[in-house]
């Protein structure tokens, strides 16, 4: 299994809210209190993907990202 990240990491809120910044779209949420045993900020590591399978991630910036993303998801 491989975590393809870019390194770099983001909370849910900026997930969010640039998720609705770029595709112009209301995404309901739901908040609630961190659960017990959750840590305050886990970022995973893309090492094992750019060792083994020489993989390099192509964007750093969230909003490409979910652009990227969201252009993919539109076409497909």
């Amino acid at each position: 299994m491989f975590n393809l990240g870019n390194g770099n990491g983001f909370s849910v809120r900026e997930a969010i809210a640039k998720a609705r910044e770029v595709t112009q779209k209301e995404i309901p949420v739901v908040e609630r209190e961190r659960r017990e045993g959750d840590p305050p900020i886990l970022v995973g590591s893309s090492e094992k993907a750019k060792n083994i399978l020489r993989w390099q991630p192509q964007y750093s910036d969230l909003r490409d990202i979910i652009a990227h993303a969201w252009q993919w998801h539109q076409n497909s």
